[in-house]
């Protein structure tokens, strides 16, 4: 990861460095949640990752990594007869991940059963004090209020918004 891109300016190259020590830091001890925000290609994945990474190296232990979106269209064929898994415990499973990343929140169909799904998950998780990270593209006046407050709740949350534009496509990547 490449937090010093000589196309970036200034100040978005020091806000790539915080970004990354942010999450160098919560790789090491997670403790709540930790966004991270930014458009489409900034890094947000590639660093939820390291962080994923990060903790199954150190604590041999498992990190659920899925894509919202996927999430719930697996959530939705578990919910189904035929399913070889039960729903319950699928959701349950992903409820209670020692530590879960959420990847692209906000880019999922937004039916009140999403919606609903959505709030379970990630009201145990708020209130279990249990590890999340969360990349989202959407700025925070686009996410449900009853989420928002939680991703905006300093005491519980670290809300990091990378400024850094896209990598793919860059002069960055070009080698230029």
């Amino acid at each position: 990861f490449d937090a010093s891109r000589a196309d970036l300016s200034p100040g978005e190259r020091s806000n790539l460095r915080d970004a990354v020590h942010l999450c160098i830091e919560f790789s090491r001890e997670p403790q709540g949640w930790i966004v991270l925000a930014g458009t489409n290609g900034c890094g947000k994945t590639h660093l939820a990752a390291a962080i994923a990474n990060e903790y199954v190296e150190r604590t041999r232990t498992d990190v659920m990594f899925v894509v919202v979106p996927d999430l719930l269209d697996h959530l939705r064929a578990a919910f189904s007869p035929q399913a070889t898994t039960s729903y319950d415990r699928r959701f349950d499973d992903v409820k209670r991940a020692p530590l879960l990343v959420l990847d692209d929140l906000g880019t999922e169909s937004a039916t009140p059963w999403a919606r609903e799904k959505l709030f379970q998950l990630l009201n145990f998780r708020y209130n279990a004090l249990l590890p999340t990270v969360i990349t989202t593209s959407a700025e925070p006046k686009e996410i449900e209020p009853w989420l928002r407050t939680r991703m905006l709740d300093v005491s519980r949350c670290r809300w990091v918004g990378i400024t850094a534009p896209g990598y793919r496509g860059s002069r960055a990547q070009a080698g230029q």
